[in-house]
C-alpha cells in the first residue's frame, strides 16, 4: 500500500502538470481535489515540497509579480514547477493499476487524476476499487450476522448506515465501469476521438 507521503506527491505532480502554483494555491487546488475531510495542512505540505524539490521532481522558484497571501507571505513567493524528472514520475504512478491505486488512501487522488490516466487503466482501477469493496462488504456483512442479536439499536443502525455507504460507492463504480467500456468500444470507431490519458503517454 502506497504511503499517504506518496499519494500526497501524486496529487502535487497532478496538480502541477497543469500548471506551476505557489505553495498558498497549491493548498486549495489539494482541498478541492480531495476534499475538506482530507485536507492537507502546510505541515505536512512544505516537507513533502522539499523533499520532492531535492529529489528533482520539481522546482521552486520566487515569483516576480506574486501577491503573497496575508498568512503566508514568504511560502506564497515561490512557485512550483514540475520537472522532467516529475513529468516521468507522473506518468509511470498514472500507467499503473495495482492494488495501491485502489485502497483508501489512495484511490481518491488517482481517480482525482483520471483526465491524465488512459482509459484502460481508468477501468482497471475502477475493477479493483469495485472488487475490494463488494469483498470488504461480504466479509461485514458475515460477520454482523454472527453477533447481530448482541447489537443495541444505535450500533446496529451504524452498521445499516455503513452498509448503505458501500453499497452506494459500488452502484457509483459500477455506472462509471459501464461508461468507460462504453467508451472504450465506440473510441475505435471514432477515429478522430482522443483519449483523455494520451498527452501523458505522449509526453513520456
Amino acid at each position: 500500500m502506497r504511503s499517504r507521503s506518496a499519494t500526497l506527491e501524486t496529487a502535487i505532480l497532478g496538480l502541477l502538470a497543469d500548471s506551476p502554483l505557489h505553495g498558498y494555491e497549491l493548498r486549495k487546488r489539494l482541498n478541492l481535489v480531495l476534499g475538506s475531510f482530507r485536507a492537507f495542512s502546510y505541515g505536512s505540505l512544505y516537507p513533502c515540497l522539499k523533499t520532492m524539490a531535492g529529489r528533482g521532481l520539481i522546482v521552486g522558484s520566487e515569483a516576480s509579480d506574486a501577491k503573497p497571501h496575508a498568512l503566508s507571505a514568504k511560502r506564497a513567493r515561490i512557485v512550483y514547477t514540475i520537472t522532467a524528472a516529475g513529468q516521468e514520475a507522473l506518468g509511470a504512478v498514472l500507467a499503473s493499476a495495482g492494488p495501491s491505486s485502489w485502497e483508501d488512501d489512495s484511490f481518491d487522488v488517482r481517480f482525482a487524476l483520471f483526465s491524465l490516466t488512459d482509459v484502460e487503466t481508468r477501468i482497471k482501477i475502477l475493477e479493483g476499487r469495485r472488487s475490494r469493496l463488494t469483498e470488504r462488504l461480504e466479509s461485514a456483512k458475515e460477520n454482523g450476522a454472527e453477533h447481530t442479536n448482541r447489537l443495541d439499536e444505535f450500533t446496529s443502525e451504524l452498521q445499516r448506515h455503513s452498509f448503505e455507504r458501500v453499497e452506494r460507492e459500488v452502484r457509483w463504480l459500477d455506472s462509471l465501469i459501464n461508461t468507460e467500456r462504453e467508451r472504450r468500444r465506440v473510441r475505435p470507431i471514432n477515429a478522430g476521438t482522443t483519449d483523455p490519458g494520451d498527452h501523458v503517454k505522449e509526453q513520456g
